[in-house]
């Protein structure tokens, strides 16, 4: 059986006071470092995955060049500045494979980003191929109706996952669903422990997850 999910990339939460967080490890945390979103996830862990999104943006305005406005004095404004100010958020982490019948696991390499989740309808409806961060260099490629997914590409004996085209579609729509139910139970937990926050946080949210473009081809 092939499982596909949306992961969080996830380092151990230390000092974090502005919310309740999971302790690690906990049950929600895979053993390769990495959050897999979804609608059931606990509270903590809900509060643990908005806090590894806006820690990733946590940047200084002007570091980059950019215009965006001072950080506000109070913590919880500050540490949320980045999330809520830059046009296009950034979420460390992408889209797992996991081969259960062997074993085999696909994970996101380094720089690889949730938001660009849609990139991997490049392999069905664009190049036929495409990368997913490296460190590892993890490759999706189309062979045919066939699709191949090289856990390392830098490596010559690496592992592989091979599977449908059509499977790959249907998985594709099923990692869109966890991220929306990701979004909606992160919704309720905004208006519950950052309510003064609770829209702008969510409309952060939903650019982060590349939620608020158009459905790639072939999805309805």
């Amino acid at each position: 059986m092939i499982v596909m999910q949306p992961v969080l990339e996830a380092l151990p939460p230390a000092d974090f006071a502005l919310w309740p967080v999971a302790a690690v490890p906990s049950p929600g945390f895979s053993s390769t470092g990495f959050l897999p979103l979804g609608g059931a996830m606990s509270r903590p862990e809900i509060g643990t995955a908005v806090m590894l999104i806006a820690a990733g943006n946590d940047l200084d305005p002007g570091v980059h060049g950019d215009d965006r406005p001072p950080r506000p004095a109070d913590p919880l404004g500050s540490f949320l500045h980045g999330l809520l100010t830059f046009d296009t958020p950034y979420a460390a982490g992408g889209l797992r494979v996991t081969d259960t019948s062997t074993g085999v696991v696909l994970v996101p390499g380094c720089c690889s980003g949730v938001e660009e989740w849609r990139e991997w309808f490049e392999v069905l409806d664009g190049g036929g191929s495409a990368g997913f961060g490296h460190d590892p260099d993890p490759l999706a490629e189309r062979l045919g109706d066939t699709v191949r997914l090289t856990v390392d590409a830098e490596r010559h004996d690496s592992p592989v996952i091979e599977l449908p085209a059509a499977e790959l579609r249907r998985l594709l729509a099923g990692a869109e669903r966890d991220l929306a139910a990701f979004l909606d139970a992160a919704a309720a937990w905004a208006a519950r422990h950052i309510p003064d926050h609770a829209g702008p946080v969510t409309q952060a949210l939903t650019r982060v997850l590349a939620l608020d473009s158009a459905p790639p081809p072939g999805v309805a």
